[in-house]
């Protein structure tokens, strides 16, 4: 029997929805919420969560149980490539033929829409920008460079969309910091700094960018439609590759 002809005798892959793990309660209740989000987008589809620290369902473990009689398409919860994606993720599919991974979520032009509805809900909205302004777009940050290059990528899609000129700052892994950001952004000339928040839920980072020292500050991009349309639409990329 054919490798397609096996897949749809068991129906189709097995989306494992992969975030990073938080202690964050409010964290925990978004990612829940965004995987049900995309779980209702693909009727028929058997969906489960892993993580790649911090909490359990470990990933490792999550995708050795699935594949022993299931393919399976991880898709990270994760907006930029980078050890958890090469690392854990790849590492956890390596052993079975019938798991592949899918992409990180960013970057993407509907997260760019996200942002700046973000954006758009501080005080003043989308046409509140001043002469002055700074947009800060606020990262979890990575040491892999192919992390770097997807949130500069993200800035660039966002820069298209919005008046005040747009720098980087992270949380980890590779500098500027948040706070040196912002700081660079006001000796720069910048009258006022508004950070929006490139992380997914309420938790670690989302903490880091709230005490950037930034004059506003939105919210995570969080359980919105247009993130759970994201997720599948890299599910169903991979199973087109795949099947």
């Amino acid at each position: 029997m054919s490798a397609v002809m096996e897949a749809a005798t068991v129906g189709p892959p097995v989306l494992i929805a992969c975030s990073h793990g938080t202690r964050s309660a409010a964290g925990r209740t978004t990612i829940a919420a965004l995987i049900a989000q995309a779980a209702r987008e693909l009727p028929g589809v058997r969906v489960e969560h892993a993580v790649v620290d911090v909490e359990r369902p470990e990933i490792s473990g999550v995708v050795a149980r699935v594949a022993a009689d299931s393919p399976v398409v991880v898709v990270p919860l994760l907006l930029s490539p980078g050890h958890h994606t090469r690392v854990d993720i790849g590492a956890a599919c390596a052993p079975y033929p019938q798991a592949t991974a899918a992409p990180a979520l960013g970057p993407h032009p509907e997260l760019v829409d996200v942002l700046t509805s973000r954006l758009a809900a501080l005080p003043g909205g989308d046409a509140g920008f001043r002469p002055g302004d700074h947009v800060l777009l606020a990262a979890a940050g990575s040491t892999d460079p192919a992390s770097a290059r997807a949130v500069e990528r993200m800035r660039d899609l966002l820069q298209a969309e919005l008046p005040a000129p747009i720098t980087l700052g992270y949380g980890a892994g590779v500098r500027p910091r948040l706070p040196e950001a912002v700081a660079a952004a006001r000796a720069a000339g910048a009258r006022r700094v508004v950070a929006v928040s490139y992380v997914l839920a309420p938790g670690h980072f989302a903490g880091l960018v709230q005490r950037s020292g930034a004059d506003l500050v939105s919210a995570p991009l969080g359980a919105d439609p247009a993130v759970a349309s994201v997720v599948v639409a890299r599910y169903r990329e991979m199973t087109t590759a795949i099947t």
